[in-house]
């Protein structure tokens, strides 16, 4: 069995790992798993793939397909959009690349002060109340994608900001780049979660950090895809689901989760099927 191993989180406390199976082009299945370094979660994840591979023969060869969401139960969920997950660069080196070049006159009128993205990202959107009917047969379903606003300008204000306050230059900033989102131009960013995340965790970095050393942000399309995943191998029915999410956190929908409880629930849904006996 070839492996491939994806880096989700890492931190000063913890890694968190996704690594994914293959024979030839068929996709084994994956598993997600947690350790001190990126190595030890890797070891983990590994461990739990192999395992789930020797208990359940008949799914090798069958990699999990998102089921289409209908209207009703797209709603009962969250709404996030599909990812592009990065691979461990243990070892992050310098690639060619691009170098973005912002022009004098935006630099020049950048306001004074740092705008707040989070205020611009769509609110969840409130879970009826009281006793739904769901169909026995349903599952969770992959979350729909929330709209983007359509004005980025700024977010991006603020990056150059941030980028000046902790003294990162255009190649500081694309080696950080393509460590967490595997290009490096903020331009590429697609999504403007990622580009929220990004700037979220420059914010949290001081001056003078090393763009090869300092963690990666969430990625939270990353995490509501792999939740979609487990879930699907679970094969929980949409109750059951939102019972375990709001016996967990209180919540009804992934949207009330923060990026680190996503990431947590991602980790109790793996732990659940870690538990499931052996076919």
């Amino acid at each position: 069995m070839q492996t491939q191993a994806k880096l989700c989180h890492l931190d000063q406390d913890r890694c968190v790992v996704l690594v994914e199976g293959f024979e030839g082009d068929r996709s084994l299945g994956s598993a997600l798993a947690e350790g001190v370094t990126v190595m030890d979660a890797e070891d983990l994840a590994i461990a739990r793939l192999q395992k789930r591979c020797a208990g359940t023969p008949a799914l090798i060869g069958e990699r999990p397909k998102p089921t289409k969401p209908s209207a009703q139960s797209a709603s009962e969920l969250d709404g996030q959009q599909e990812i592009r997950t990065t691979p461990i660069v243990r070892q992050p080196s310098v690639t060619a690349g691009d170098a973005q070049h912002t022009s004098s006159a935006t630099t020049s009128e950048m306001p004074k002060q740092m705008p707040d993205p989070e205020r611009r990202v769509q609110q969840p959107r409130p879970t009826p109340q009281g006793n739904q009917a769901v169909e026995s047969s349903s599952q969770m379903p992959p979350s729909e994608a929330p709209t983007d606003p359509d004005d980025w300008s700024e977010e991006l204000t603020a990056i150059d900001l941030e980028l000046q306050r902790i003294g990162w230059d255009r190649e500081k900033e694309r080696i950080y780049l393509e460590r967490a989102f595997g290009h490096g131009s903020r331009h590429r960013l697609t999504r403007f979660n990622d580009l929220v995340a990004y700037l979220k965790r420059l914010r949290e970095l001081s001056a003078g950090s090393d763009p090869q050393q300092t963690s990666v942000p969430l990625r939270r399309s990353d995490l509501v895809n792999q939740s979609d995943e487990i879930l699907q191998r679970l094969n929980w029915q949409q109750e059951q689901a939102r019972e375990f999410l709001h016996q967990n956190f209180q919540a009804t929908s992934r949207q009330q989760l923060s990026d680190e409880q996503l990431l947590t629930f991602n980790m109790l849904l793996e732990e659940q099927l870690v538990a499931l006996p052996s076919q």
